[in-house]
């Protein structure tokens, strides 16, 4: 292993040194401390001198204030100089670090986002805030999509998603299990939610690629990523279950490396109480699981809170580097957090943790640090050292400027909306539609065409019935005049008869017949 480099963090003015060891430096920290009792500064000073001897640095910027590393600081600064002379401390030589600032909303940094699928259901459920049934039915919705092969990219592709699996309950139910359209109706209550609280720009594409985290400057310095959360701290669980997503993550893509000379990655979860808020027992396993193996990748995470019973038992024992700022104990409730925060230490026997851990001023803190073994010291009273870069916020313009000079400027700014379940399942809805309505015109054209038949039909019946009436009309018309003739031509015989039998018959016939028989009298 090569040389361990000590990094000072504090000093008492007339005691000892108080040095983390870059190699221990991946066993976890802990900074905590009341409201204004320099946490901030402590967390600055420590990402600093990590990022110059070449470690980069993710941090959560949840006032603004951890901007200023990017510039240098200056000797007008009272405090600092006024620090410097009681600790003895000269030569400071002030310089700034290399920065890259990301914003979840794009507006003071490199839009930085995930999918969905990337995501998880797990973590998508704690940040729904959903129960267990509901998240079994998002659990079951992902795995629906998996075995289809429908990408989850934003909330739209969830959306669409869910509203086919409620639309298909019956069908999956028997496969997949029990699906309630309520729970579907709950679920996407809450995706609306996390809309409005930006989710739609947290999700898409392109993703981070966290190698992007990972990245050394031209002059060896790591580079220190800010995330800009103030905005993102309006919606707690959307921040604590991110930053627990960015751990996951980070934990699953980097190799095992074992033990190294420095750490690959420092990450620094700041308001760290909200990732254990309400949280499930899978969720504080996943968490335990995640901080317990993540140092073997080389990353070492340091929780910033206002006091150590904020974090789990579980998690509290694997962070081996301790910074306790002042605590103040108004209430028995506060006092029993003193007292609670003292025995966290292993004590000193110089002076009263309990007692000093409220006596400490800004700036002043408890510490206890690994030693090369891994040790942890005995605690110490010390002084913060300030940090070599300007304390407090930069500029708009300052902020800008650094934005747009980053290297990655321009890559996350545009972004990407390949074919994924929204596109698949719209054109799949849509086509059923465009079928259903084809079947439709298709019924609507074989009623009418058989209607026409059916008129048709009607039409040559009547046409049938009208020919044959008519063939009646005429044969009964012939008979009447076959019979009306019969009648005159029988009645005319009739006449002559009547005719023959009269005188006026008899008479002409005997003038026939006188005159046929005169005529042969004559002759004879």
């Amino acid at each position: 292993m090569a040389e361990v480099k000590p990094i000072l963090i504090g000093k008492a003015p007339k005691g000892a040194e108080q040095q983390i060891f870059a190699h221990m430096a991946n066993r976890h920290g802990l900074i905590t401390g009341a409201t204004g009792t320099g946490k901030t500064v402590t967390l600055q000073k420590i990402a600093e001198e990590f990022s110059r001897i070449g470690v980069p640095v993710f941090m959560a910027d949840v006032k603004g204030d951890l901007s200023g590393i990017s510039q240098a600081g200056s000797a007008q600064n009272t405090k600092v100089i006024d620090r410097l002379k009681t600790l003895g401390i000269s030569n400071y030589n002030f310089g700034s670090c290399p920065v890259t600032f990301w914003d979840v909303f794009g507006e003071q940094g490199h839009p930085l986002r995930t999918t969905i699928s990337e995501m998880g259901p797990l973590l998508l459920a704690r940040m729904l805030n959903l129960n267990e049934i509901q998240a079994g039915v998002l659990m079951i919705a992902f795995k629906i999509a998996d075995d289809n092969g429908l990408l989850l990219l934003d909330l739209k592709d969830l959306r669409v998603l869910l509203q086919y699996v409620g639309d298909n309950a019956k069908q999956f139910t028997t496969q997949y299990g029990n699906i309630s359209i309520a729970t579907i109706g709950t679920i996407q209550r809450g995706l609306l939610t996390l809309e409005e609280q930006g989710g739609d720009k947290f999700f898409g594409e392109p993703a981070l690629d966290l190698m992007n985290f990972i990245q050394i400057d031209h002059s060896g310095q790591g580079m220190v990523n800010i995330l800009v959360a103030d905005k993102l701290m309006t919606a707690p669980k959307l921040y604590a279950t991110f930053l627990l997503w960015l751990l996951s993550e980070l934990f699953e893509q980097l190799p095992e490396v074992g033990d190294v000379e420095k750490p690959k990655l420092l990450f620094f979860f700041d308001e760290a109480h909200l990732l254990f808020n309400d949280a499930s027992e899978a969720l504080l396993e996943k968490i335990e699981q995640v901080v317990r193996l993540i140092r073997s990748k080389g990353v070492g995470v340091y929780f910033c809170t206002q006091n150590p019973i904020d974090v789990p038992l579980t998690v509290l024992g694997q962070l081996g580097n301790r910074v306790q700022h002042a605590l103040r104990a108004y209430t028995p409730l506060d006092q029993k957090a003193v007292k609670t925060a003292a025995e966290t230490f292993r004590q000193n026997p110089k002076f009263d943790t309990e007692k000093v851990i409220s006596q400490l001023g800004v700036g002043e803190a408890l510490t206890s640090f690994l030693d090369e073994k891994g040790i942890p010291g005995i605690v110490e009273r010390v002084l913060i050292i300030p940090p070599l870069s300007q304390i407090g916020p930069i500029s708009s313009q300052q902020r800008e400027a650094l934005i747009k000079g980053s290297m990655y400027y321009g890559f996350y700014e545009k972004t990407e909306d390949r074919e994924s379940a929204f596109e698949i399942l719209t054109k799949q809805v849509t086509q059923q539609a465009q079928q259903l309505e084809q079947a439709k015109m298709q019924a609507v054209n074989e009623k009418e065409a058989a209607a026409r038949m059916k008129e048709q039909a009607r039409l040559e019946a009547m046409a049938q019935k009208r020919a044959e009436q008519e063939a009646r009309f005429r044969a009964r018309e012939e008979q009447r005049r076959a019979q009306q003739t019969a009648d005159i031509f029988g009645s005319l015989a009739k006449s002559a008869a009547r005719a023959v039998g009269g005188s006026v018959g008899r008479q002409i016939i005997r003038g026939v017949l006188g005159g046929i028989l005169g005529s042969s009298r004559s002759k004879w």
